[in-house]
């Protein structure tokens, strides 16, 4: 049986996404994405999803493991994303003073929190927060978090769907060691890569004319710092295209001849929900 690690506890939203992608494999949880990356790079049997970014709130904060471990990513996964008020069995909402979650969700949620005068509180994870809810056996607290927590942590959903905007989903990242990428046919691909440029003037502006020449369109493109250097960045990128597509090969060639640093990530078809 394959395995997959998630960063959290069991009813996270990362546990709900592995749940509905390899319902029969091993979920096992990880306290920190360190350890997911970590263990995902020892062990070539396994996999880890992990939460990139999200629709509302922007990205999780991952890269530099990314551009650490250098895992291949095998797919790409939307997971909608539906925020509940969980509290203990018979609690009402007039009872509840301090709210608990991951400062994402809080965020995601904060009209909801301001109308009731909750007291926020942030956590490592949404999850987690139910848990504590229902071991600390306070009816005064109360946390946001998936279905799927309050079914784990035997909570009751106080109020359903308390996100400030409907339609909110989180795109996760399924990676692992072991080099996979599929054939190149006439479906929508994404092939993700990373590099960092040599140090020269206008590098970033010269490397990105392949794309434009070649017609291929970037659907990401961010930089980061490398560790320690604020004048020493790298930068992932997202495409839309198979990397055996003649024109994303030629972008590609181009690009390497401004860097010092290229790495390709994966290669994988584009979920159906990047169209909604």
């Amino acid at each position: 049986m394959s395995k997959i690690y998630f960063q959290g506890t069991f009813g996270a939203y990362s546990h709900l996404a592995a749940l509905s992608i390899y319902p029969n494999s091993k979920i096992i949880p990880c306290k920190t994405f360190d350890e997911c990356f970590l263990k995902a790079s020892k062990d070539i049997d396994s996999k880890i999803i992990i939460p990139e970014s999200n629709r509302i709130t922007g990205n999780i904060g991952i890269e530099y493991l990314i551009f650490e471990y250098r895992l291949n990513i095998y797919a790409e996964y939307f997971q909608k994303i539906e925020h509940n008020l969980l509290g203990l069995p018979g609690t009402k909402i007039t009872e509840i003073k301090d709210i608990y979650s991951h400062g994402q969700a809080l965020s995601q949620c904060s009209n909801f929190i301001k109308s009731h005068n909750f007291t926020e509180h942030v956590r490592a994870d949404t999850a987690g927060s139910a848990e504590m809810v229902s071991k600390n056996n306070d009816k005064t607290k109360a946390a946001i978090a998936s279905s799927l927590s309050a079914e784990t942590y035997k909570l009751e959903i106080i109020k359903k769907n308390i996100e400030n905007e409907k339609g909110n989903l989180t795109r996760f990242l399924i990676m692992g060691k072991n080099i996979s990428q599929p054939e190149f046919n006439n479906k929508k691909y994404i092939t993700s890569f990373l590099f960092k440029l040599k140090s020269k003037p206008a590098a970033l502006y010269q490397s990105l004319g392949g794309f434009a020449i070649n017609g291929v369109n970037l659907t990401k493109l961010q930089s980061y710092p490398e560790k320690n250097s604020f004048d020493s960045f790298f930068f992932l990128c997202d495409l839309d295209g198979h990397i055996e597509d003649p024109k994303v090969q030629k972008s590609l060639e181009e690009l390497g001849l401004h860097c010092q640093d290229f790495h390709v990530l994966g290669v994988f078809e584009a979920d159906k929900n990047r169209e909604k």
